[in-house]
């Protein structure tokens, strides 16, 4: 079998799925390469894969017997200023391809001695603003041990949405600890959770970095002092630890600012995630530019960087 790929949202960034599948079809003797429109031979099958809701499709003629898409990408739609997950639309992988071992060799620049992957799916806190307790359900759990997609990688990057408040999250962190590679949680931990046990796991690790989510304001009684509780025990700074602040959702400015403020406190860097981003106020896109590291700890306030 011929088999293509397209990775809808360019390559930024590795598409794991088209990863498995690549390593899949390779395993079953198969032939698969990426898809170059005309420049490509007829394909019996052409798996098209975005994570993003906001990337435009493909839209060249594809020669190929069958095409299959999936993704979140495909799945999430903004109705009524809310993103809707659609499950009928993202084609899960089939166990046994969800279970191999990537095609690293897809992505050679960017996957170059460096492993990615999930090691839990799902989140018991089903925010409004989050498909993924609709996607994955509203319980974090294991999905697979380390060595699912790692094999001695200096360096791996995971994309757990909420490894925290997996019951087996520490013998999770001792496995990461235990590999003696740089880790990047590049989706943003659940501070929530952190404690003694967790933040000691976590300080033991090689981190790259480590991204928490403070997405919603009337959370700040507990988050706050778990960010403070967090630096203390770590002593890490703005080169390590970046927060993910969602902005254009359900707050005003003054509180996002607020947030932003917080993070040059504690000396952790700002990252506001602009929620509808296409459709934002023009302020928001500012706000952002502003928390860039080189702009931020130059100028201390927003009022001073808009004048």
């Amino acid at each position: 079998m011929k088999v293509g790929l397209i990775d809808v949202d360019g390559h930024n960034y590795p598409n794991l799925p088209l990863m498995k599948i690549s390593a899949w079809h390779k395993q079953q003797g198969d032939s698969v390469e990426w898809y170059r429109g005309i420049l490509s031979d007829h394909m019996n099958r052409v798996y098209m894969s975005k994570v993003f809701s906001f990337t435009p499709d493909y839209e060249w003629a594809i020669d190929a017997d069958e095409i299959i898409k999936g993704g979140s990408g495909y799945a999430i739609e903004l109705e009524n200023g809310r993103e809707i997950y659609h499950k009928e639309r993202d084609n899960d992988l089939p166990a046994e391809v969800e279970h191999m071992y990537p095609d690293y060799s897809l992505y050679p620049n960017l996957t170059k001695d460096t492993a990615y992957g999930f090691l839990t799916r799902g989140c018991p806190r089903g925010c409004s603003f989050c498909h993924v307790a609709a996607k994955e359900g509203q319980c974090s759990y294991k999905v697979a041990n380390l060595d699912e997609f790692w094999k001695g990688q200096k360096e791996i990057v995971l994309s757990d949405p909420n490894i925290l408040a997996c019951k087996d999250h520490k013998d999770l962190l001792q496995q990461l600890l235990d590999s003696k590679a740089r880790v990047e949680f590049n989706q943003g931990l659940d501070v929530r959770l952190v404690n003694d046990g967790n933040i000691d796991l976590i300080r033991q690790m090689r981190i790259k970095y480590i991204h928490f989510a403070f997405d919603r304001y009337q959370d700040k009684s507990i988050i706050e002092p778990k960010l403070r509780m967090f630096r203390e025990a770590t002593g890490w700074g703005r080169h390590k630890v970046v927060v993910y602040i969602l902005v254009n959702y359900d707050t005003e400015l003054w509180q996002d600012i607020e947030r932003i403020q917080l993070c040059r406190e504690l000396d952790f860097s700002p990252f506001p995630m602009i929620y509808d981003k296409e459709h934002c106020d023009p302020t928001y896109k500012k706000l952002q530019r502003w928390c860039n590291d080189w702009i931020f700890w130059k100028c201390p306030t927003f009022e001073e960087y808009k004048a």
